[in-house]
């Protein structure tokens, strides 16, 4: 029996522990020095990037950069309004008037056909009055309407002559 024990006591020695520290130097943190370069970096070009497509001559946006238009401007092929074609997708072409169909729209394109072909317009992005007298093209997009037969809301105007 005393050999067991003295058997089971230097088994005892030599057994190393179950679980081991492998190195406690490790950070466990997620924001490592790198990871923390690398989000300066990212940020520093997002808004270079940023900083020189907002200045690009001709980029998207509108065309009429005040809100405001000189009538004496208004000349064949003057486009004014929102480049936008995928949002203002309908077209009409006609002569702008004053004037809507009982309280629809503030203006109207007279087109060929008589009245029923008209198309009432309204406007929060063009000055359409700059228009009025003048054969048109315009884009928008088309309204539910009561009493107008098509009701669109322009987001680009072309004249046409």
């Amino acid at each position: 029996m005393e050999k067991k024990g003295k058997a089971l006591e230097a088994n005892k020695s030599t057994e190393q522990p179950l679980v081991h520290n492998f190195n406690n130097n490790i950070n466990n943190s997620i924001f490592t020095k790198n990871l923390f370069i690398f989000l300066i970096v990212t940020a520093i070009m997002g808004t270079m990037t940023g900083y020189i497509l907002s200045n690009r001559d001709g980029a998207g946006g509108n065309t009429l950069t005040s809100g405001t238009i000189d009538s004496s401007k208004v000349s064949k092929g003057v486009i004014v309004g929102s480049n936008d074609i995928k949002t203002f997708k309908d077209t009409a072409s006609g002569t702008l008037k004053n004037g809507g169909i009982n309280g629809e729209g503030q203006f109207h394109l007279v087109r060929t056909g008589g009245d029923s072909q008209n198309v009432y317009l309204t406007s929060s992005s063009v000055d359409l009055s700059v228009f009025v007298g003048k054969k048109i093209k315009v884009w928008g997009e088309t309204q539910r309407a009561q009493y107008a037969g098509w009701l669109m809301d322009v987001g680009r105007v072309e004249v046409a002559e």
